[in-house]
């Protein structure tokens, strides 16, 4: 159909001249800027509402009696890696809870396989059913510190900027980089200049704030206290608050959402994993709770819709009203956020709508090049003084740096349990260097075993924190021979694991495997000691060398602050 023949259509269909294509009768129309609700028919065609607040004929119809519809919700920014499945399944697994609209940033494969990886994500945006959007990834790799799979410049992103699913470029963690003018970032924020650019600047403040959004930047998510959201928004930023799975800054948060600052903060969920996504929810989660928190109900609802979509430049959605995309959700109740029925598109959602869409080789089956190790490859030399201990916060992805008296033995820096200090290490796993980065660890409360993970924010080398340094060789190892995924080892056994061969970071299975896979993988995690809610995800973060404090990448411990390597005296 020309888009001559589309409008001909909708302005009939929308005059009440011929029937929509689809309509949903009676139902309770949540204004998400006034707050009203009215009693109204919603009239779609093709993949656009032409008609609210009269009553309409369409050749579908929706019973909508005694339900409230909103607009699709938008997640303003996400790692679909970190759900463990491949595109398609994420589509599956969160649309249906009311998620029509995605911005993704791509960089976890991207720094495995480059522009290859982006590219896989393109292909799936275009068969899935819900609206996946693609920032493309501004730090591949992340730093100069670590060894990642791939290298993206300016000149590589460049064709890439103006297909249809790319809004812009992606968060731009790499805030040192910025402020002091790096050759390579001024490339990038040239290149991109005039489009979005999402930011990423933990801590930032003052004029150094300035300066950052002075480069063009527009949105932030990585705000945790309101204090540093409210000179955020103050200098002009729009605040994603964020509620992942193992960084959770809503509670902290929800009091900046209010009737003067609801149209210029979104939500977003960052990483959120299937079991939390299955247990809690997805951004209908975020929702009732920030509703259950005081919070004024159509305020939470604009900014999971209308704000997120002014935020970046999305103006055809966010609203349910003429001439907007057909992106609804129909719910019981507002206030739990229950949701009955989802059209995306203006196409209902449910298992035919999945069963239609084409599919997408995966990628990045071969990824896994680690070398083998063995436990002495996780030996760690003692040192004069104190030792620095990576101190892990739960629901946090800001780490502490803590200073710790460890036991020695032949000149060798042991675990200490008594003070919950275990072993951490990075092992390269992209073929590129070897190398390998130990040190120690607290807040895990292991006392024995070892888990590992190929997942590893944001260059995906592996990561393993252990109690006995055989168990987290055969950890490393199995996760060589399984294609990536996270391993749970005790006394010399593989007590549970999760392949995810694309990439070293999604299954190849259903989300619903995935999930009843994880149940008892988290189990034998606990079993081991560990006292994380979120195990896999808290190790996965260990190595991401732009959150402060305390960090560690296969090259050694990394002092976020300083932006550089950790030196001391070895103990004579």
């Amino acid at each position: 159909m020309s888009h001559r023949e589309f409008l001909e259509r909708a302005i009939a269909a929308g005059r009440g001249e011929r029937p929509a294509d689809l309509v949903v009768r009676n139902v309770d129309l949540l204004d998400v800027i006034t707050g009203s609700l009215t009693r109204t028919d919603i009239a779609i065609v093709g993949d656009r509402i032409v008609g609210t607040h009269h009553a309409y004929e369409g050749e579908t119809e929706i019973d909508g009696s005694g339900l409230f519809c909103a607009p699709g919700f938008i997640d303003t920014h996400l790692h679909v890696e970190s759900s463990c499945v491949t595109p398609l399944e994420f589509d599956r697994c969160v649309l249906p809870r009311g998620i029509t609209t995605a911005i993704c940033d791509p960089h976890e494969i991207a720094n495995v396989l480059g522009l290859q990886g982006i590219r896989y994500f393109l292909d799936c945006a275009g068969a899935m059913a819900m609206d996946l959007r693609v920032n493309l990834s501004s730090c591949v790799p992340a730093t100069d510190f670590e060894t990642a799979g791939a290298e993206l410049s300016a000149d590589d992103l460049a064709p890439l900027m103006d297909h249809k699913k790319v809004i812009g470029l992606a968060e731009f963690m790499n805030f040192p980089g910025i402020l002091h003018r790096a050759p390579g970032v001024m490339d990038k924020l040239d290149a991109f200049f005039g489009r979005h650019i999402d930011g990423h600047c933990p801590l930032l403040s003052g004029r150094d704030l300035c300066g950052y959004v002075a480069a063009g930047i527009r949105t932030e998510h990585e705000a945790t206290t309101a204090q540093e959201a409210r000179e955020k928004l103050a200098k002009g930023l729009r605040v994603l608050i964020r509620e992942g799975s193992v960084s959770k800054d809503l509670h902290a948060l929800a009091g900046i959402l209010d009737e003067n600052t609801s149209s210029f903060v979104a939500l977003c969920t960052d990483d959120r994993n299937p079991l939390d996504i299955d247990e809690e929810g997805h951004l209908d989660h975020m929702i009732r709770t920030l509703i259950a928190l005081g919070r004024p109900r159509h305020h939470v609802y604009r900014a999971a819709s209308w704000s997120g979509a002014q935020a970046f430049g999305l103006r055809d959605r966010g609203l349910v009203a003429p001439g907007q995309r057909a992106d609804m959700v129909l719910l019981d109740d507002l206030d739990a956020c229950s949701v009955r029925q989802v059209i995306a598109g203006g196409r209902i959602v449910n298992d035919e709508l999945f069963a239609a869409r084409p599919h997408v080789e995966p990628v990045g089956l071969t990824s896994m090049k680690a070398k083998r190790v063995t436990g002495a490859d996780f030996q760690v030399k003692a040192f004069s003084g104190e030792t620095p201990v990576i101190g892990v916060v739960p629901g946090r992805i800001i780490t502490e740096r803590l200073h710790m008296t460890l036991p020695q033995a032949d000149g060798l820096a042991q675990v200490d349990l008594d003070q919950d200090a275990v072993k951490v290490a990075v092992v390269e796993r992209h073929g590129r260097s070897g190398s390998i980065g130990v040190g120690f660890v607290n807040g895990f409360g292991l006392k024995r075993g070892a888990i590992a993970s190929s997942v590893g924010h944001d260059s995906h080398n592996v990561t393993v924190v252990g109690a006995d340094d055989g168990d987290m060789a055969l950890a490393v190892n199995r996760l060589g021979e399984i294609g990536g995924g996270f391993v749970v080892v005790e006394g010399g056994e593989v007590k549970g694991e999760i392949a995810l061969p694309v990439a070293g970071l999604m299954s190849l299975e259903p989300f619903e495997t995935v999930r009843d896979t994880l149940i008892p993988l988290r189990r034998v995690a606990k079993d081991l000691g560990c006292t994380l809610a979120e195990p896999f995800l808290q190790v996965a973060f260990l190595p991401l060398p732009v959150i402060p404090h305390l960090k560690i990448t296969d090259r050694g411990l990394f002092d976020v602050d300083a932006f550089d390597f950790v030196r001391q005296e070895a103990a004579e």
